[in-house]
């Protein structure tokens, strides 16, 4: 029992050196193929994975229900301590009290790098087809489409 454990949580050998011998076939049927497959043996593990997580996400909760506020933070069993820590995560509450103080104040930094690509492409086809929001720029992103025959 004691080995079958200990093998368990030891990290599969070679997992770089049998990714390194992975050969891209010449005939871009072959590709395609590939690609095929490889995607579906990821979805079915994928699924194995987000079970897991669903399973992780309930034992969590159930830590957080169940540990008395009062007494202890966290248990101990065989083989791991869980504790149950807090964190502030700031939100916002007042969204045009927020963006009038960024404003006022130009701590821009406040928020993240990121646009609504929809209300940009909204924006871009009531325009017909013209970008009018300066330092916008259009760039295409190239994606691949692989389906089952």
């Amino acid at each position: 029992m004691a080995t079958a454990k200990k093998a368990a949580d030891k990290p599969a050998k070679n997992t770089a050196a049998k990714a390194a011998k992975f050969v891209i076939p010449k005939k871009l049927a072959k590709v395609a193929d590939l690609l095929y497959t490889t995607r579906q043996r990821r979805l079915e593990i994928q699924k194995q994975v987000d079970i897991l997580a669903k399973q992780e996400t309930a034992l969590r909760n159930h830590l957080i229900d169940n540990l008395p506020k009062s007494e202890a933070s966290g248990v101990s069993g065989e083989v791991a301590n869980a504790k149950v820590e807090k964190k502030t995560v700031w939100q916002i509450g007042d969204w045009g009290k927020f963006q009038k103080y960024i404003q006022k104040t130009g701590e821009f930094d406040l928020l993240g790098r990121s646009v609504s690509q929809p209300a940009l492409q909204e924006r871009y086809e009531a325009a017909k087809n013209k970008m009018k929001i300066p330092g916008v720029v259009p760039f295409e992103a190239i994606k691949v489409s692989c389906t089952k025959v």
